[in-house]
């Protein structure tokens, strides 16, 4: 499960992107999904991985993650899909591949890019037609990144912090982005990563 090509360095900041095998559904309800965000919470604490961001799409996830040691999402991609098969095992007697082979992974470098990359993965569910706008989608980080809901999962990277000073000016400048963005697609501006 390992893409060979993109380093996992200690520290690192990936934006990882695990597909569904012959891009079929992943999820077949709320359920799946809270079984999947729990998987994740866990495999995250064993194998000291922080979630900046996440999406968790129809026949696909966005991970944004920071890993404390080197080949991090080496172990989390695999442990997390083990435990998500077994789950649809037994919930669902499913015996095929979940999981397309290998993930994929790209490194995030600077403010601007991980900024950039949050909104990416948050908006994802607007641009695939889920939600109207990203706070109205429960299976994503954005009601935790911008609107400051508990989400045990997201551990805020420091360039997120560097938005403001407090909580609330962090989430509000966060936000911000959102409106921002919404406005430069309306005037035939808007860019993505």
């Amino acid at each position: 499960m390992v893409r060979l090509a993109c380093p996992e360095e200690a520290h690192g900041t990936l934006h990882v992107v695990q597909r569904g095998h012959e891009r079929r559904a992943c999820f077949s309800s709320g359920g799946d999904r809270t079984t999947y965000l729990g998987v994740l919470r866990e495999c995250t604490a064993r194998t000291g991985c922080a979630i900046h961001a996440y999406a968790l799409m129809g026949n696909h996830v966005h991970l944004l993650l920071t890993s404390e040691r080197k080949r991090g999402p080496a172990r989390l991609m695999p442990a997390i899909a083990a435990r998500y098969a077994r789950y649809l095992a037994l919930e669902y007697g499913h015996e095929r591949p979940v999981w397309e082979e290998p993930y994929d992974a790209t490194p995030v470098y600077t403010r601007a890019q991980m900024l950039s990359c949050m909104r990416y993965i948050e908006e994802n569910p607007v641009r695939a037609g889920l939600a109207p706008h990203p706070a109205a989608y429960r299976w994503s980080s954005h009601r935790a990144n911008a609107l400051g809901e508990d989400d045990p999962l997201v551990t805020p990277h420091a360039h997120y912090c560097s938005l403001g000073r407090s909580p609330q000016a962090r989430r509000a400048a966060y936000a911000a982005l959102f409106v921002t963005k919404r406005i430069s697609s309306a005037n035939g501006r808007g860019t993505h990563p």
